[in-house]
């Protein structure tokens, strides 16, 4: 649980008065300057934060080191313990979103699961992107969560190994999400916005400036954590975007 929290908040967030730490204390029954001393232990194995100059706590334990290294690498099975412990907690099973129990037919038996735990999965790597960009979009700026997604930049269906990647991810509001995952938009590899000249051939309007192209040329919000990674937008600047 402490190593799902990780995953979502930025370094700068990891103390102990923060809520989520306290709730995540009240529930394990610890306090929560340990709990907080647990995320800065994880911290120290993060090649991430390495490359930024942050290495965390020096004398990390063993049983820390062993449950990086079994779920740090596979968020489907780190989505899927942390989901398991939550609904012991709470004596029910794990539930869907309602956006996704309106969009998907929930079949029974393993196959329910696989989908239960795909949907878990990315509710999670929604959580850890959003929070990246401190649930702002990284194009407009618009900072009202219930408007913005979690973009893959490749989609998941194409590369499943990645789909809960959050440097696979961007921030977007709906009309920018719409618009990258249709290829009308792409980032590119230098964070620059790029605009698809198929919409040169739509009547301009003043919503279509206001919302897509006023952004062409300009750069995303750098993310506090988890920036995307190159490989996956030079895929997206290739292969989805409509240039």
């Amino acid at each position: 649980m402490a190593l799902a929290l990780y995953r979502a908040l930025p370094f700068g967030r990891m103390d102990m008065r923060n809520a989520e730490v306290i709730a995540l204390a009240q529930a394990l029954g610890r306090t929560p300057a340990s709990v907080a001393l647990k995320l800065v232990n994880f911290a120290s194995f993060d090649p991430d934060l390495q490359e930024r100059g942050i290495k965390g706590m020096a004398n990390s334990g063993r049983g820390d080191r062993l449950t990086w290294d079994v779920y740090a690498n596979d968020l489907d099975k780190l989505a899927s313990e942390s989901e398991r412990i939550l609904a012991s907690w709470e004596s029910e099973a794990p539930q869907l979103a309602a956006q996704d129990q309106e969009t998907l037919p929930i079949p029974e038996g393993r196959e329910r699961e696989a989908v239960v735990r795909i949907r878990i999965g990315q509710n999670i790597f929604r959580d850890s992107v959003l929070r990246a960009y401190d649930f702002r979009c990284c194009i407009s700026g618009l900072a009202v969560k219930e408007l913005l997604n979690a973009s893959h930049i490749i989609p998941w269906s194409v590369n499943p190994m990645e789909r809960l990647n959050p440097r696979n991810g961007l921030c977007l509001n709906a009309t920018l999400d719409r618009a990258f995952d249709r290829g009308l938009i792409t980032v590119m590899t230098d964070g620059r916005v790029r605009v698809s000249a198929d919409l040169t051939t739509v009547p301009e309007s003043p919503a279509l400036r206001e919302s897509i192209l006023r952004y062409d040329g300009e750069k995303i919000t750098p993310s506090a954590r988890f920036a995307p990674e190159v490989r996956f937008l030079s895929y997206h600047n290739s292969e989805r975007f409509r240039g």
